[in-house]
């Protein structure tokens, strides 16, 4: 039968068609309530009820991004309840920045105690409190299928961040996590223990975001200690944080004598030249599997910036390095625009761009910025989740994204 275009819309015509229609492939409905180029309606609980209902029976949509919309908690019920048809075929569920709190979060975490389908979770801005991720920390106990859970800028305090540690010890099936941004009040750093004991023995995470944890040199002891003896991690996740030389020097150390680490974010801490320094000898050092590096505005002037873009010249490896917002006097515009100019560093992999005025060569700041997930986007431009999928399905095609408004090929029944 000849295929029918349909035009998309975020309305209740667009879930009737979806119901009564079939993708010819598989994808990944793209309902996202912040897109910049036009107005869109966003999604509150009755549409998502409309939804749910119209994909329990759909085996071709293996992906749903309803991020920043005006989803409740009545809504993640909802979406929990297709979670727990056996008919469900969803793969990834994208709820960032809508307004799900605790009970939203219990009826989420509850549906993947018996959900063996979605490989990925995306929470991140609702604030669900410590209640509700301890909820979801219960849920890893039994879940064993769930590969990525993002809850950055949740509003987590102490007791669920190490909660989620614990929990981590023994689950085996989660890559990626993200608890950036928790409201902790204690000084002592104790989560930063956990997390430490949590790497000596987990062997499958593989990208840890721990940014803006408020964490300090102390706390960085700590958590070398456990990456010492880790070697599944390879992107972390540090951004924000308090970090001096002193805990960059004990990171360095890692980077020479367990190097697995591909990916750091040191982005916005307090490492200075020194730190720089210490970062360097680590890249240069044989061995060094380091290929992205984030340093930008770490108070680094010339002598630091300077031995990280000699380090460039000595590891092939390291392929993207990122410096704005420290001290970039002359020398280093020099030292950085002979590595774009030669090609060693293209303009694609850093964040900022050589140019020349009167003979002398400055620094432009770009909107390239590092990669925010290992997992997602690979430097060949591979979608993790076709790769989670892959690993979940090996039979099945990979989802492509169906953005709102966009023509899509369908079938009638």
């Amino acid at each position: 039968m000849k295929a029918a275009w349909l035009f998309i819309m975020k309305s209740s015509h667009f879930c009737c068609l979806l119901c009564c229609c079939v993708f010819d492939r598989n994808v990944t409905l793209k309902l996202a309530g912040n897109n910049r180029l036009r107005r869109v309606q966003r999604l509150d609980d009755k549409d998502v009820l409309a939804l749910s209902k119209c994909l329990r029976n759909n085996t071709c949509v293996t992906g749903l991004d309803v991020r920043y919309n005006n989803i409740t908690d009545e809504g993640a019920g909802h979406l929990a309840d297709l979670l727990q048809e056996d008919s469900s075929a969803l793969l990834s569920l994208d709820l960032m920045y809508n307004n799900i709190q605790t009970d939203g979060a219990d009826v989420l975490a509850k549906s993947l105690q018996c959900n063996s389908t979605l490989l990925s979770l995306g929470l991140s801005g609702n604030k669900i409190e410590n209640r509700g991720a301890m909820h979801l920390a219960s849920m890893l106990q039994v879940n064993d299928t769930l590969k990525e859970l993002e809850l950055a800028d949740c509003d987590l305090a102490t007791q669920s961040v190490i909660a989620f540690a614990i929990m981590l010890k023994s689950n085996s099936s989660l890559h990626s996590v993200d608890i950036s941004r928790p409201l902790l009040f204690s000084h002592q750093e104790e989560w930063a223990v956990h997390f430490s004991e949590m790497l000596v023995l987990n062997s499958s995470l593989v990208e840890l975001h721990l940014g803006k944890m408020g964490m300090t040199d102390t706390g960085m002891e700590r958590l070398t200690e456990g990456l010492l003896l880790n070697h599944s991690l390879r992107y972390l996740d540090l951004r924000c944080n308090r970090v001096t030389r002193d805990g960059v020097r004990l990171l360095a150390k890692v980077l020479k004598q367990n190097p697995t680490l591909e990916v750091i974010d040191l982005s916005y801490n307090r490492i200075e030249d020194e730190g720089a320094v210490y970062l360097s000898e680590a890249v240069s050092g044989p061995g060094s599997v380091l290929r992205e590096l984030s340093v930008s505005s770490n108070n680094i002037r010339t002598e630091g910036l300077l031995s990280l873009a000699q380090a460039m010249k000595v590891n092939p490896t390291l392929s993207h390095i990122y410096i704005w917002g420290n001290h970039l006097e002359e020398p280093v515009c020099q030292a950085f625009s002979e590595l774009m100019t030669s090609g060693r560093l293209p303009p694609e992999q850093t964040d900022v761009s050589a140019y020349d005025v009167d003979g002398q060569v400055f620094l432009a700041e770009l909107t390239h910025s590092l990669r925010r997930h290992y997992l997602r986007t690979d430097s060949d431009g591979t979608d993790a989740s076709d790769r989670l999928q892959h690993c979940s399905r090996p039979d099945s095609t990979s989802p492509p994204q169906m953005e709102s408004q966009q023509l899509v090929p369908m079938q009638p029944c």
